[in-house]
């Protein structure tokens, strides 16, 4: 089923799901966070028995999210490069339930989306350390209005990262396994 809640409101307060206050991540604690979040993934990737299974009809199996977290990873470096070189950039829609069917995610290795993964993170977080002082206000607006800054877009985009995390293992904030405790 498609996902088309708004998911701003991650911005103001705690989700009730994964725990994650990430309005309240300072933007300087976002990459390092990121970066043991994308590690755990790779692990989840590469060990989990049952990578390729779904949990139950109409839930994407722990390959699906991790290809889908894969792609957020270049989406959010797209959005992050657009704010940080343009005027107040609007991000293109992008349809994650459209992409997921079109690139055919449970059918893909997790070995490979583990490893694209990787170094889409790799990516992405040179770009979030390349943030300078006077650069995390700078403003853009999602393809629905919904107005963003540098920090708020990586607050959002944390807890896409830890939320789908939380899909996977069930573990709040992902405070166990990522050692945030």
């Amino acid at each position: 089923m498609p996902d088309d809640k708004d998911w701003t409101w991650t911005l103001e307060r705690p989700c009730p799901d994964c725990g994650l206050a990430a309005g309240e991540v300072p933007l300087a604690a976002i990459g390092p966070r990121l970066f043991v979040a994308a590690e755990e993934w790779a692990q989840i990737l590469r060990s989990s028995p049952a990578v390729e299974r779904r949990p139950e009809p109409g839930v994407w199996s722990p390959l699906e999210y991790g290809a889908h977290v894969r792609d957020v990873f270049e989406v959010f470096e797209g959005r992050l490069r657009a704010l940080l070189e343009q005027d107040e950039p609007t991000f293109p829609n992008w349809d994650q339930d459209e992409t997921a069917v079109r690139e055919r995610y449970a059918e893909q290795d997790p070995e490979v989306v583990a490893d694209q993964l990787e170094a889409a993170a790799q990516r992405t977080l040179a770009l979030v350390g390349s943030v300078r002082a006077g650069q995390e206000d700078r403003r853009g607006l999602r393809s629905d209005g919904s107005a963003f800054t540098v920090t708020t877009l990586l607050q959002y985009f944390l807890h896409d990262v830890v939320h789908h995390l939380w899909d996977v293992t069930g573990q709040s904030d992902g405070a166990s396994s990522l050692g945030w405790d």
